[in-house]
């Protein structure tokens, strides 16, 4: 009987420490800084690409995890390219800009020859330099090698970055983790 007793004392011992290691591992630590943008919740990037000299402009939708949509600019051209994360249907873009000092993009384009300026005012421009959200490309040649692209990625919480072209990139990082990734075709 005194076994039964002490074996009933354990399990219920067991089980509360249980609950009580259930509900503290739950609750977040307040302390711990917070990716205010984590990549599960965005789910779609959008460029908006207007031609310069025309003033045209075409939206092309990356979804994540879907087919590179394909961009079709002209060598010798230059656009303005807008940049849109979202969530669902929201725009989720001003959390980017209000988290400036924390987050970079990188444009990368292997297989072409494309100039980038970063046109960022001062509502996305923070301790790192200006994220990247409103870009200028000069389009020198397009095709450089078979199925050209771009790859952009968008880092949170970098140690440093520069906006200088870095090989085929415009933009480096050091430090920092991937908040979203996104690759385009382009074509002319």
């Amino acid at each position: 009987m005194k076994n039964t007793i002490s074996l009933r004392k354990l399990a219920s011992l067991l089980a509360v420490l249980f609950l009580i290691f259930c509900v503290v591992s739950c609750q977040r630590d307040s302390d711990v800084a917070e990716d205010d943008l984590p990549q599960e919740e965005l789910t779609k990037i959008t460029l908006s690409v207007k031609s310069v000299s025309s003033g045209n402009t075409v939206d092309y939708n990356y979804i994540i995890g879907s087919a590179a949509p394909v961009i079709k600019v002209t060598d010798g051209q230059s656009y303005e390219v807008t940049t849109t994360f979202w969530n669902g249907s929201e725009n989720v873009t001003q959390e980017i800009k209000d988290a400036k000092d924390e987050h970079f993009l990188i444009y990368n384009f292997p297989k072409s020859t494309i100039n980038l300026t970063r046109l960022d005012d001062q509502s996305s421009t923070g301790k790192l330099g200006k994220v990247g959200l409103k870009t200028r490309w000069d389009v020198v040649k397009t095709v450089v090698s078979s199925s050209p692209l771009l790859q952009m990625t968008l880092i949170h919480q970098p140690a440093s970055a520069s906006e200088a072209q870095n090989g085929t990139a415009w933009g480096s990082v050091t430090g920092g983790e991937t908040d979203a990734e996104a690759t385009f075709g382009l074509s002319n």
